[in-house]
């Protein structure tokens, strides 16, 4: 499901009563900015190696109403920690964070990064909002809800500054690219957490009824039909209910191994220049793997073999093979459980139940693990009674309430101008107020 628009525009309209405060712009109508959050099928902890990897984007949204504002103040409000941030994104002065509101840090990273790459290139200067996000997607779980925060915000702040929907729309695919990139960067060098980028070109690029197929080397990327309807079959998320923070995880840790990994590699082979693991072969990597610390060789070895079940996966899902795909989910999961050790034993419990369940092809750990979710792919007509199975994993679990629900593909982000709930929509259209996908946006 995703976040009701009616309902994000009421919020917005009550944070912001009359609208008309200081600065705001009398002649703008709200808009939402929406960014899907992600699931990723197959392709785990490659990613910043420059590797490949198979994401897709769900029906769950981060949603920003906004309206911007004729001076360089944002103001922002988050309607699930209900508190409030101010900032300036005048560029006489630098965009600092907020360690009271750490949620808060994510668009600003954006702005940062977004004012940044306008000075180095003339791109357009950014004006204030003022905005309130919510969202449907479960924080901390692995479904990239701080990459969808990212991109809506990127989208807001650039929709704001009078870029317009023809320069942001989804054949823009350069632009995208971009805009993925910037709330990379925001997330690396703002935020702290060294992420690569396929979470950000997941929520820009997806597309419903599609998988995306993406080399993280070079951001080429391809949408890879799923029918998944057509075949009978549906992506079921199951929620541990751990949460654990990527700042103050192992994630960076497993980056530097990998990193510390390929310096090696790259030195035993004779590269003249870091060759990124992408790059390394089965085969080159068993010729060298003797050279390598136990724990790096083990991190460098799940990097390579994942790389290729990638390749191998998509190439199961265009020839509809799911017990094919399954298989290297399975096998996904155990590389990351015993060679990337990023899994627990709550997601390893729940790989073993959908593998006993009748209807399930493939199951995994999906995200960056130390808890968060499992991805599993299972007959339609047994999602049911793989939730049953799943809901008796660790009832009155201390770390949260487990919990499985179905997901659909969803298209990549954007932002539509919306009517206030009041208003006729059909007189809107004609009148040429209402633009953008909103159908997305309603559940």
């Amino acid at each position: 499901m995703a976040v009701e628009h009616d309902r994000a525009v009421e919020l917005f309209d009550r944070i912001f009563p009359g609208l008309r405060g200081s600065g705001a712009d009398e002649r703008a109508e709200v808009s939402i900015a929406r960014a899907p959050g992600r699931v990723n099928l197959i392709g785990e902890h490659t990613d910043y190696s420059g590797g490949f990897v198979l994401p897709a984007a769900i029906d769950r949204d981060i949603v920003i109403a906004f309206c911007p504002r004729n001076d360089s103040i944002v103001r922002l409000y988050s309607a699930d920690y209900e508190e409030y941030s101010e900032f300036s994104i005048d560029g006489s002065a630098p965009i600092e964070s907020d360690p009271l509101r750490p949620w808060s840090n994510y668009f600003r990273g954006v702005a940062w990064a977004l004012r940044a790459g306008a000075e180095g290139s003339g791109g357009p200067s950014l004006r204030g909002l003022d905005g309130v996000i919510a969202g449907d997607i479960l924080r901390g779980a692995g479904l990239s809800s701080s990459a969808a925060l990212e991109v809506a915000s990127a989208f807001a702040l650039l929709s704001a500054a009078g870029v317009g929907d023809d320069a942001l729309g989804t054949e823009q695919v350069a632009v995208r690219r971009d805009m993925a990139l910037a709330c990379q960067k925001a997330e690396n060098e703002f935020v702290g957490v060294r992420c690569g980028v396929m979470d950000q070109m997941a929520s820009v690029m997806g597309r419903a009824g599609h998988a995306v197929f993406l080399s993280c080397s070079n951001l080429h990327h391809e949408l890879v039909p799923m029918l998944l309807q057509e075949m009978g079959v549906a992506l079921v998320v199951y929620d541990t209910g751990i949460r654990r923070g990527l700042g103050q995880s192992e994630y960076n840790d497993r980056r530097g191994e990998a990193e510390r990994g390929e310096a090696l590699i790259a030195q035993a082979l004779g590269c003249v220049d870091a060759c990124k693991l992408s790059s390394v072969s089965h085969e080159q990597f068993e010729q060298v793997s003797h050279v390598l610390p136990a724990s790096i060789a083990r991190r460098c070895e799940h990097v390579v073999r994942e790389n290729e079940r990638v390749v191998r996966a998509v190439e199961a899902l265009k020839d509809r093979d799911l017990s094919g795909f399954g298989q290297l989910m399975y096998e996904s999961h155990a590389s990351l459980r015993d060679l990337y050790e990023v899994s627990c034993p709550a997601l390893d419990e729940a790989v073993e139940i959908a593998r006993g369940t009748p209807g399930v092809f493939g199951a995994r750990m999906t995200g960056a693990g130390f808890g968060g979710c499992t991805i599993n792919l299972v007959s339609r007509d047994r999602v049911e009674l793989l939730q049953s199975r799943l809901s008796e994993i660790r009832r009155g679990s201390p770390s949260g309430a487990p919990v499985a629900f179905a997901v659909e593909t969803a298209d990549g982000a954007g932002v539509c101008s919306l009517r206030r709930p009041s208003e006729d929509p059909d007189v809107l259209r004609r009148e040429g107020r209402l633009t953008g996908n909103c159908e997305q946006l309603s559940s």
